[in-house]
């Protein structure tokens, strides 16, 4: 599975405006992490996501998207996995 894992964190790390990736188990510890994506915010990102989970408890679990002037962070969890992509913004 580590190897499986390693793939996908490398595929999406090099998706464009990608700058980093990170999956966390449903405890918040990190299965894995590339590029600028802290392994120390494990935690927080999924109790993020299990939070905004439960605004609608019955629906699909939504996207979560933490936006500053020079970055986003979107956050999703997908079964027992919640994933973070952190991307530049870009300016049109």
């Amino acid at each position: 599975m580590e190897e499986n894992l390693d793939k996908c964190l490398e595929e999406i790390h090099q998706l464009p405006n990608v700058i980093g990736v990170m999956y966390a188990d449903r405890q918040g510890l990190c299965l894995g992490a590339k590029g600028h994506a802290s392994n120390e915010s494990a935690g927080i990102i999924t109790a993020i996501a299990d939070q905004a989970a439960k605004i609608e408890p019955n629906s699909k679990p939504p996207v979560v998207l933490l936006e500053s002037e020079t970055k986003q962070c979107f956050i999703q969890k997908a079964d027992t996995v919640t994933a973070a992509i952190y991307k530049t913004n870009v300016t049109s």
